[in-house]
């Protein structure tokens, strides 16, 4: 069977470096974060010279630099010597956020330290999973098949997370915690009939949440006819479709978007790109859009010249994860699915989350810095 990784020698070797590509979309994405967190936060704090939220922001993204230039200067042995510690770390948070944690409109997601201000374990937690189950996954013998034990034990790494995600309930941040695991257990080589039951019963897992959990049952409804449901389960994504509308192809302007004068509800996280069509248009979505492609290409790219196998499913692990939740968040403000708490990467207002992102650049730089290797794992008959 061909390799999955073949035919990428040379688009590797071609062009700019994958890390000065990622370095460049990352610096984009953040500076464009920095000013839409002055935009869309400044409603907020009318009577303040800077929002608040804003210099908050900027902070975090001071140490996010220099955290992600520390992270670039890790060795991959330490990453991997820290994979379990911080894994377990996170899952001590979580309980303790489901028991001392911060309520806000309902849910405790949010773990107060004195003195340093609030933080939210499961944005740590999508990064300690994926090094985690790399970890794991990487120390199959040979081009083996990944055995049941090494997939047992990886599973369990993400299911026990997701797990006390959903008791906070945090159903987004369960869900991408998941795919993630999933994501890297099948590139690690993970036999892919054995991925289909835990689909199943996440499938049905899901289905039952919904039915018991008035708020995820009304964010259905809203979603399967949200014009019909705009005074209530369809508002958040009818104002979502009005900021898309009103911005047209080149916007309304920085600054003056009228969605996020109180109309579309947390504009600043969830819904921020949305703000963004308004203010700044088809072109300004494109923007960010391309950004994150490029960040998957350099990510995969830097994934596929890696030296050790740890290193790839870390690359891989790392590229997904400022990727997809950017996906799913776009996905989520055009109505393409049901409206979930899903931060998007660099962009919406969230102090853990840009410092999680920044860490995940300098982990993909840090794996960047390898001496890429002319052997490359190949995908076997497991898949059959």
């Amino acid at each position: 069977m061909r390799s999955w990784a073949t035919g990428e020698g040379a688009a590797v070797q071609s062009g700019l470096p994958p890390e000065n590509l990622l370095v460049w979309s990352a610096l984009v994405l953040a500076g464009l974060g920095a000013v839409m967190s002055y935009s869309t936060t400044a409603p907020l704090a009318l009577d303040e010279p800077v929002p608040p939220h804003f210099l908050r922001h900027l902070g975090a993204l001071g140490i996010g630099v220099l955290l992600a230039l520390g992270a670039a200067r890790l060795p991959l042995r330490a990453w991997h010597v820290l994979a379990i510690p911080l894994w377990a770390g996170v899952v001590v948070a979580l309980v303790a956020t489901l028991g001392a944690g911060v309520e806000v409109k309902g849910a405790r997601r949010w773990l107060a330290l004195p003195g340093l201000g609030t933080f939210q374990p499961a944005e740590i937690a999508k990064l300690a999973g994926v090094v985690a189950v790399a970890a794991v996954v990487a120390r199959r013998e040979g081009r083996a098949p990944l055995s049941g034990r090494r997939f047992g034990a990886a599973l369990a790494l993400g299911a026990l997370p997701a797990a006390l995600l959903l008791l906070q309930p945090d159903l987004g941040g369960a869900l991408l915690v998941g795919a993630l695991v999933a994501a890297l257990l099948f590139a690690g080589g993970a036999r892919l009939r054995w991925l289909i039951a835990p689909g199943v019963l996440t499938a049905v897992g899901l289905a039952v949440y919904v039915a018991l959990r008035p708020y995820a049952w009304r964010r259905w409804v809203g979603f399967l006819d949200p014009w019909e449901t705009a005074a209530n389960q369809g508002f958040q994504l009818v104002q979502s479709f009005v900021a898309f509308g009103r911005g047209g192809v080149g916007g309304v302007g920085f600054g003056y978007s009228r969605q996020k004068l109180y109309y579309l509800p947390e504009a600043h996280t969830d819904f921020v790109l949305s703000v963004i069509a308004e203010e700044l248009g088809l072109v300004g979505v494109l923007v960010v859009l391309i950004a994150f492609a490029v960040v998957l290409v350099a990510g995969v790219r830097i994934a596929l010249r890696a030296r050790r196998r740890f290193a790839m499913l870390l690359a891989f692990g790392l590229t997904l994860l400022l990727v997809l939740p950017a996906a799913l968040n776009a996905a989520v403000v055009m109505g393409v699915l049901p409206t979930k708490g899903l931060t998007l990467p660099f962009l919406s207002y969230g102090r853990t989350s840009l410092l999680v992102c920044c860490l995940a650049v300098g982990g993909l730089l840090s794996v960047a810095r390898e001496p890429a290797h002319a052997v490359r794992p190949t995908r076997s008959r497991r898949t059959r």
